[in-house]
């Protein structure tokens, strides 16, 4: 990763930052765009992954709409230049005040995640004088095969709304006067490395769709989310994520005829490229003989090993020495589970050693906390270097 690559030039840097590989950015979206342009798939990136400015205004440049998930991701990706008309709205918990300011930038859809919210909207919109574009966002009831903490397609799931209480209110859903029904919302889960799971999204999404046009429902796109997953493990090895394979998939296996298809990625466009380095503080030894490496960063810069039990690949980048030992990588916040990992074999450590942990663009920053008062961490652009 880049990071080896720049290390003594990172020292020049106050620790923990996040360092950003753009030109790694740039060819995962000119991968991701050349092979949806095969199928003529329309693209978002889930702005929830990272909104870091230089981020964003590069994958402006590539086209890509933008997902989001509160108001305020749906004010920050209108401020960063993103057409209105290729962003999608999610999220279980929209406030009236956020409901308001979507209906009024005229956005792509609003994906819509329980009835309730969807007669709210009716309303709003009446209120308004407008009739606003929808997409109704379905719970398939799909296990993706991930971290039970990241699914969000199975039947008890509190994302979308469940396909049997659709097909009971269809009569109801068709009479309402300020919504117009552009779109049908699917997303199973995120981290996702068995690509069979996704086959069977689309054979329920075919299901679905056949189904509600018989009910005399009309959708012009479906938007099948995103979800698939990096390789956490040897990042090196997969840089950028196989995208040939989903698309050829969903292109295999998804019946809609000639509606738009539409993808939401976020952690596999960033995650890749953006790597968190800290310095090592002190080592020490605990009573039980365990070697801990204590960094300046923690949990608030990097929260998910302490929230998810989520894996990152380690290493120090500026040791000189020969041999390994293994270590616990531990963070400065008063948290027994602020803890990076556990028994990583590292180059021999010692104080003022940067280590970097890999692929942390997504959900790094944007998850980050000022927990015990700490700064929030900074950012370095490989072509600032």
């Amino acid at each position: 990763m880049l990071s080896r690559q720049v290390a003594e030039k990172l020292r020049k840097y106050e620790t923990p930052f996040y360092l950003y590989d753009i030109a790694l950015l740039r060819q995962t979206l000119e991968s991701v765009t050349y092979e949806s342009k095969k199928y003529n798939y329309h693209l978002h990136y889930a702005i929830k992954a990272n909104y870091d400015d230089r981020l964003l205004q590069v994958i402006r440049e590539y086209g890509l709409g933008i997902d989001c998930a509160s108001g305020n991701e749906l004010k920050k990706a209108i401020e960063a230049g993103f057409d209105p008309k290729t962003i999608v709205y999610a999220g279980v918990g929209k406030r009236d005040k956020e409901l308001r300011y979507a209906i009024e930038q005229k956005i792509l859809a609003i994906n819509v995640e329980s009835l309730e919210e969807l007669f709210l909207l009716d309303k709003m919109s009446g209120e308004m004088g407008v009739v606003t574009d929808v997409a109704l966002r379905i719970n398939p009831d799909i296990d993706p095969k991930t971290n039970h903490c990241i699914d969000t397609g199975q039947a008890d799931s509190k994302f979308g709304i469940s396909y049997e209480e659709i097909l009971e209110n269809a009569e109801e859903l068709k009479k309402l006067q300020n919504l117009k029904l552009i779109g049908i919302h699917l997303h199973i889960g995120s981290q996702i490395r068995e690509l069979h799971v996704f086959e069977n999204m689309c054979n329920k999404v075919n299901v679905i769709i056949e189904n509600l046009e018989r009910l005399g429902f009309s959708f012009r796109f479906v938007d099948v989310g995103g979800g698939l997953g990096v390789n956490y493990d040897v990042p090196e090895n997969e840089p950028i994520p196989n995208f040939a394979s989903l698309f050829s998939i969903i292109h295999n296996h998804l019946s809609v005829g000639d509606r738009e298809v539409h993808f939401e990625f976020g952690r596999a466009i960033v995650a890749e490229c953006g790597e968190l380095i800290t310095s090592v503080l002190f080592n020490k030894t605990t009573a039980t003989g365990r070697r801990l490496v204590i960094v300046d960063a923690s949990m608030t810069e990097l929260i998910r090993p302490a929230l998810y039990g989520s894996y990152h690949n380690i290493e120090n980048v500026t040791s000189d020495s020969e041999s390994n030992v293994k270590y616990t990588i531990v963070g400065t916040a008063c948290e027994s589970t602020d803890v990076f990992q556990e028994n990583v074999s590292l180059k021999k450590t010692k104080r003022g050693d940067l280590i970097a942990i890999k692929s942390a663009g997504a959900y790094g920053m944007s998850m980050a906390s000022r927990y015990n008062l700490h700064d929030l961490p900074g950012a370095v652009y490989s072509d600032e270097l």
